[in-house]
């Protein structure tokens, strides 16, 4: 992920589409980083106060939930783009993006706010004493919580889904009523197919309670289910999805193999 990032310089940031790509690096690095870390944390049976367990927990869910965004933002960029070229709207155009951005960031914060305010802990646990596993369960042990978070899941998967369908099918039909070649038309359809794979990468880790209850049928101890599940459904996901996306743009490509030769140049062979 930070060979896509590093690729990012000034010349990219001048334009939309770039800018959302290096945002939902930066937004997906910091998910990253959460999150081994929390799963590292619970399966070493680390325990810390709840108080200092919420804001890794809130930065986690938050850019968790970030991320389909970004991607519906981005197709919408590619529809607004093809559509009206000589017309943009402002507030789509690089210097006003951060405006788009911004309220991304804001509504992917709104859930979590809602969740962890409303989540009643154990009242014999002191927050700021007592050592806990920090786990969701923990905060938000309600039944009705985790019912609220499941459909909260599938409702941003359907209307992320349903946004993103749209969108390129409509970039589809204007490439074709555009009378371009059929070079033009290849790369639309290449880059829709791109977008829906990037997309199924992104909501695999929304189907991890689906595959918690399945996996759990097996003759497995709980760690390797654990395990199982975050490395197939969100680590991995997570990490081909950027790197799949900047090896498909040519520009992003060249920046790309640049970065990871200079880096492997840096690497002296032990002796």
């Amino acid at each position: 992920m930070c060979a896509p990032l590093h690729s990012c310089k000034m010349q990219f940031l001048d334009t939309s589409r770039y800018i959302l790509f290096a945002y939902m690096l930066v937004n997906d690095a910091l998910q990253l980083l959460t999150s081994v870390l929390l799963f590292l944390l619970v399966m070493g049976q680390v325990k810390f106060a709840i108080a200092y367990c919420v804001p890794l927990m809130f930065i986690s869910t938050a850019t968790f939930q970030n991320t389909p965004l970004i991607l519906a933002t981005m197709s919408l960029e590619r529809y607004v783009a093809i559509v009206y070229p000589l017309q943009c709207p402002a507030s789509w155009r690089p210097d006003r993006i951060w405006i788009i951005i911004l309220s991304l960031w804001c509504f992917s914060c709104v859930f979590p706010i809602i969740d962890y305010s409303i989540g009643k802990p154990d009242m014999a646990v002191d927050a700021l004493v007592s050592p806990q596993l920090c786990k969701t369960e923990v905060i938000n042990s309600s039944p009705n919580q985790s019912l609220l978070r499941a459909a909260v899941y599938v409702l941003c998967f359907t209307v992320v889904a349903v946004l993103i369908l749209f969108t390129y099918v409509r970039i589809l039909l204007e490439t074709r009523k555009l009378r371009q070649d059929r070079v033009s038309v290849c790369r639309a359809m290449h880059t829709v197919l791109l977008h829906g794979v990037q997309l199924l990468l992104c909501m695999l880790a929304y189907t991890l309670p689906i595959t918690e209850t399945l996996v759990l049928h097996a003759d497995w101890q709980q760690e390797d289910i654990a395990f199982f599940n975050y490395f197939c459904f969100v680590l991995i996901p997570r990490f081909l999805s950027p790197l799949i996306y900047g090896f498909r743009d040519q520009k992003l490509r060249g920046y790309i193999g640049k970065g990871l030769l200079r880096c492997s140049k840096k690497v002296e062979p032990w002796s």
